[in-house]
Formats: C-alpha cells, structure tokens, sequence
C-alpha cells in the first residue's frame, strides 16, 4: 500500500523571537522540517507535500535543497491544522493508500511508530498518534473506550473530567488520502479559537460509523520546539541518541557528553573519539580512525587508521586515505592526503592533492586563492616538505623531492630534486655584540633623563 506525507509547517513560531521560519531552525546541522522528512522516508512516500506559509520560499528553498522530491503549497491564512491539511488537496489529487500527517516542528516520530500506525490502518478508518503525558499541560486529550478513539477534545474545549485525561494528541494523523480530504471538508470553525481543528475528522469519522483508534508512543518522540529552550532540548535529545546508537554500533566516545555530532555523521566500528569533538554535516570516519580532542569536521572522509587532531579542522572535501595523520592546529580544506601522508603540525593545505607517505613540515602552507581564483597544489609521493614552506598554487612539487625549510615555492620541483626559494643568509661577526651594547646606552640614558 502506497502512503503519502503531509507535513505541516506553515507556523510562523512567534515564541522562536527570530526572523527565520520556525521549521528552518536547526538540529545536528539539519533544520527541523528536514528531520520530520526523513522520520516519514522510512515508510517510502509515494508522494511528500510540505505546507508551508510564514517564510513560505525560505521554507521552498530549503525543501528543494534537502528534500526535491517533496512539493510545497502554501496556506496563505494559517487558519488551523485543518485547514493546512485542506491545502494539500490539489497536490495529493489522485493518491492511493494512506497519507500521514506530520508536523515539521516535531522532529523526532521513529519510523517504527509510523509503521505502527500505517498497521493499525488495516482495521481502523482513522489512527491518532497519543502519548501518556507526564504533564498533560495544554495538550489537546483523547478520549477512548476500549481500542476506539471516541473523540479528541483540545484543552480550551474541555471539561475538568476531559482534563483529568493524560492519554494526549500528538497532533499525527493516519487515514486513506481520500478520506481524509473528504473528512476534512467537513471540519468547521465553531470553537473557542475560531479555527479549523484537523482533530475534528475524529468525531466526522464517527458520525459516518467509521472506526478510530490510538496508536501510542513514547512522549519523548512529540517533543515540539517552539521556543528556543526547546530547541535547546531537541539539540540535547538527539545528540544522546545519536551517542548512544554509537556506542552500541562498537565506537569508542571517550567523553560521551562532550562531542556533539552531525544529523549524518557516520562513524566505523572501533573508531575512538575523543573528548570535545565537533561533527558538522556530511561526515563519515571509518573503523579503526581516531579522531583527538577539540577537532572539528565537516564534509570529508576519515580512512582507516587515520588518525586527526588535537586541535585540528577537517574541512569540506578533506578526503584522508588509511593511516594518514593530521595533527595539532592543522587544517585541510578540498584537499585528498593519500595513504600514510603526515601533516602534523601548525598547517594549511587547501585545494591539493598530497602523495602517498608524504611528509609535510610545521607551518607548510599551500598558498591556493589569488583573491580571484582558487588554484590546485600538487606534492608527489614521498615528497618532504620543510618546515614554513609556502606552495605558491599552481604548484607541483614532485614524488620524492624536498623543499628547504622556509622556502617559498613559485616554480615546480621535480621529481627526487631540491626546492630551496630564500634569501642568501648573513652573518656580520661582531654586530650583534655592539648594537645590543648601543641599545642599552640608549635605554639606561633614557632612564636618566
């Protein structure tokens, strides 16, 4: 059976105190409309339509960025979930099987609990996603009798008894794409906020002699963010998860509460991390690397045995074969080190390629950017690099060459041969000796005066 997704992200999120569309704020790297996507991609959409209204082209723009297979339609009026789901009509015209609605500010359904859902649609017209409440609040409550949902009733709307319930409403909606649409027609606007309530299908559905019912699921799974402390919460709770699937998948985190990982990272078996690590977007460390405390990466590959930092910064298209290593204030950057190459020290190497078993001296720099345009280094298998060598891109130093310490490199070296590029030293015997005595007379009369 095919389903389709009905995101819900047209909020503009007042209590957020920011310019930036609620949904577009960000978890791990990745906004939170991103996250309730992928949530839903378990189940395979046929079809993913994002509602969107407040920012509704930032809200495009980031949707086709991150998820083009998605379409978005705007609710000019945000008149309640209803009337958002009504807007997802002409898009979804024509669909089989269910749709599943979701909402991009509640980022973390499991695709376990969807599929729970999308099971309890073989007996029920209508499923309601619920959660036991530690603190029911202001949640809308879900009133049932048995297995059946008789009715959901929003908090403005309900009695001292209806408020006593802790079984609440997430909000996510399971039922026939048609159906829905049809059900939702129907939903009218008399009620305290004057708005079109989607938890109204429930008691439309009955009326019709249609069966509902709850599926549940864990309140951390609803977590919403609406406020920026809440944001702050949904950062803490994927970041233990994400720690924690880890650890379980056979990686060493050394201090477990101090790195703060990517909504992709990837990391190998056996991998070790240290304390203070930072993983941005688009990071994958295979087993066996180890990656030291305070480094920061992003958008690059770690092989095997490699082993990065302290201190170091692995940059978009940093590419680092096996048992290459980078050390302490270094920082790659659109550069590939090939197998065994050794960066150790207080360097810069962006836009080059770096031979196997290479060996680049403190301070090396590849000079890559004119001001206009970036330009490519090429280092050679073997090749040593001197210390405060500066490679003057476009630049190839060959397999097996060395530059001397210092140099400034402007011309290619070839292979096996010597770069030396600085000035003739001078030695003056005696000088030292009398201006150090010259400057002292100058400074003691100074004193005197």
């Amino acid at each position: 059976m095919s389903t389709s997704l009905i995101l819900l992200a047209a909020g503009q999120g007042t209590r957020m105190n920011s310019d930036r569309p609620k949904v577009l704020h960000e978890i791990a790297g990745a906004p939170l409309l991103v996250h309730a996507i992928r949530s839903g991609a378990a189940l395979e959409p046929a079809r993913v339509v994002v509602v969107a209204g407040h920012g509704a082209d930032a809200v495009r723009a980031a949707t086709k960025a991150w998820a083009p297979e998605a379409e978005v339609v705007v609710q000019a009026d945000q008149l309640g979930t209803g009337h958002a789901v009504a807007q997802a009509r002409e898009a979804l015209a024509g669909a089989t099987g269910d749709a599943i609605v979701l909402y991009a500010d509640t980022p973390f359904i499991r695709p376990e609990t969807l599929e729970a859902m999308r099971e309890a649609r073989r007996k029920h017209a209508v499923v309601v996603l619920g959660f036991e409440a530690a603190d029911p609040g202001r949640y809308g409550r879900l009133v049932t009798e048995g297995e059946e949902l008789l009715r959901i009733v929003e908090y403005k709307d309900a009695s001292d008894a209806e408020r006593a319930i802790t079984l609440c409403n997430s909000g996510v909606v399971c039922a026939d794409a048609g159906l829905l649409f049809d059900l939702v027609a129907e939903v009218g606007n008399d009620n305290a906020s004057g708005e079109y309530y989607l938890t109204d299908i429930v008691a439309i559905a009955r009326a019709r002699g249609l069966s509902a019912t709850v599926v549940r699921c864990d309140e951390a799974e609803t977590l919403g963010v609406n406020t920026r402390a809440q944001l702050a919460d949904a950062e803490a709770a994927f970041q233990a998860r994400a720690r924690a699937a880890l650890a379980e998948d056979g990686v060493t985190l050394v201090a477990p509460e101090t790195v703060y990982l990517g909504h992709d990272t990837a990391v190998g078996r056996d991998a070790v991390i240290e304390p203070h690590v930072v993983f941005g977007p688009g990071v994958t460390v295979e087993s066996g690397a180890t990656i030291r405390a305070f480094s920061h990466l992003e958008g690059c590959h770690v092989s095997a045995g490699a082993v990065v930092g302290p201190y170091a910064r692995l940059r978009p298209g940093a590419e680092l074969a096996e048992g290459v290593k980078v050390g302490n204030f270094v920082e790659i950057k659109n550069a590939s080190l090939a197998e065994g190459a050794k960066v150790n020290h207080l360097s810069y190497v962006g836009d080059a390629e770096v031979g196997a078993r290479a060996n680049l001296g403190a301070g090396t720099i590849t000079c890559n950017y004119d001001g206009v345009f970036k330009h490519r280094t090429e280092i050679g298998a073997e090749a040593f690099i001197g210390s405060s060598t500066m490679l003057v891109a476009p630049v190839r130093v060959g397999a097996g060459a060395m530059t001397g310490s210092g140099s400034v490199i402007t011309r290619d070296v070839p292979d096996g041969a010597l770069g030396v590029a600085r000035g003739r030293q001078v030695n003056k015997d005696g000088f030292a000796t009398r201006l150090f005595a010259r400057l002292k007379s100058l400074k003691n009369a100074q004193k005197g005066a």
